[in-house]
């Protein structure tokens, strides 16, 4: 029987999916409804879906460096790098509020172009900014593109149970983080910053081109495609109370928050605790910091790459245990070299933590409610990238950049006691964890 309430769910090819269970128009516990039929993945979807993760880490590897420059160009006190980042979080975090309902509405691949077209603009505004009154103006675009992109395919991704594909996106991104400064190096050495920012907006131009594509390729969701069993077993938090579902909700949003603010806040700050606290060379802190994020991004291609993927609990505990021991490491300074080592180790064991949480959250809470709470997870984690980093700021200013070794050994204990009250609230079924819900993956 056909219950025209139940919302599609839209792979990253724009194919509507059988949902699993009923949402309701605020999401809450979910109700049963039958299983989702496992389709072959498109590969051309796939590719797509990697590049757009390496052109949505690209500006993020490239603002650091222009902004030497760019502030030359506009006379801009070396403060402002702030205000910029802190619009384009407030872009990314007021959008990820409604993307999962975007993807109802819209599909994946539209919602995907629209990034692309708005990412577009923003660059353009950055290449022909006049003053720094425009490059401000549209940070919140560059932030509310980056928030469609990068909540929208974690949700796509993590709704098809593909947990290889979420690594290779999340070590994707880590390619473009690492290619950014080169591209941005190169443009300098030409004479100017801007014309990196005009290739960013050629380069999502193209993106939205080709999602517009694969839109037009496979059609957008259908209403009349929405259907539902009646005899498949219900989600188990469909038996749950509504403020079990809102406690498990908010833990794993604060999860989300403390991750990225440790993994972000630890990468910002490695050069400065280098240079200034390690007082090492220019050259040994760039390879230092490179270290952090080279680690990061190999582990999760690695991840994606074993022959047996390792169970996401598994990644999730070991990792943030791990990162402890790192942190403690890098507080305790037992020498340079190994203080070093120790930020390496930590981006490692970071590595796996954030797509093995996003794979599961639909175990958790079923696909209905997934799609639209892993977009508020994404949003969170731009909060607490922008907003831990800068009190780590303000607490080295108001002591010194030893500060930086407890700060981020806290926030991972921090990360630790989070994960345990959300696995409390919303354990994990081994015969969940291990079973791969897309063939492909």
């Amino acid at each position: 029987m056909v219950d025209s309430r139940i919302p599609p769910l839209v792979r990253l090819d724009g194919v509507v999916a059988k949902p699993r269970q009923h949402a309701s128009p605020v999401p809450g516990p979910a109700s049963p409804s039958g299983p989702q039929s496992p389709k072959k993945p498109s590969r051309s979807g796939d590719i797509l879906s990697l590049s757009s993760f390496v052109v949505l880490g690209l500006p993020d590897g490239m603002l650091g460096t222009a902004w030497p420059s760019m502030r030359g160009t506009f006379g801009a006190p070396v403060g402002e790098l702030g205000l910029i980042l802190l619009l384009a979080t407030a872009g990314s975090v007021l959008v990820t509020a409604f993307v999962g309902r975007l993807i109802l509405r819209l599909g994946v691949p539209a919602l995907l172009a629209a990034a692309g077209l708005t990412a577009g603009a923003g660059y353009a505004g950055f290449a022909v900014a006049p003053g720094m009154w425009l490059v401000l103006a549209v940070a919140v675009l560059t932030g509310a593109a980056a928030g469609m992109m990068d909540a929208g395919l974690n949700t796509a991704v993590a709704l098809t149970g593909r947990r290889r594909l979420l690594n290779l996106l999340h070590g994707a991104y880590g390619v473009g983080t690492a290619i950014g400064p080169l591209i941005i190096t190169a443009a300098i050495l030409t004479g100017s910053w801007r014309p990196a920012y005009l290739a960013m907006f050629a380069l999502d131009l193209v993106l939205a081109g080709f999602w517009l594509r694969q839109r037009r390729r496979h059609g957008a969701p259908a209403a009349a495609e929405q259907h539902a069993a009646t005899d498949a077993e219900p989600h188990p938090s469909a038996r749950w109370t509504r403020r079990r579902y809102r406690g498990v909700v908010a833990a794993g949003i604060g999860v989300f928050f403390v991750y990225t603010g440790l993994e972000v806040g630890a990468g910002q700050w490695e050069a400065s605790f280098c240079r200034g606290h390690l007082n090492m060379s220019a050259g040994a802190t760039g390879l230092a910091t490179f270290g952090y994020w080279g680690a990061l991004t190999l582990v999760r291609i690695g991840l994606a790459v074993l022959p047996r993927p390792v169970p996401p609990q598994a990644v999730v505990r070991w990792g943030s245990a791990v990162a402890v021991l790192a942190a403690a490491v890098i507080w305790w300074q037992p020498g340079t070299v190994v203080t070093v080592l120790g930020f390496a180790v930590l981006g490692a064991a970071l590595a796996g933590v954030f797509p093995a949480m996003i794979s599961l959250t639909p175990v958790r809470l079923g696909d209905a409610s997934a799609q639209h709470v892993i977009s508020w997870q994404v949003g969170a984690a731009a909060a607490g990238g922008a907003g831990v980093s800068a009190v780590i700021g303000l607490l080295i200013g108001a002591t010194s950049l030893a500060a930086l070794g407890p700060a981020i050994t806290v926030l991972a204990v921090l990360l630790v006691g989070a994960e345990l009250i959300l696995t409390r609230l919303a354990p994990v079924r081994p015969q969940q964890e291990k079973t791969d819900r897309c063939p492909g993956a």
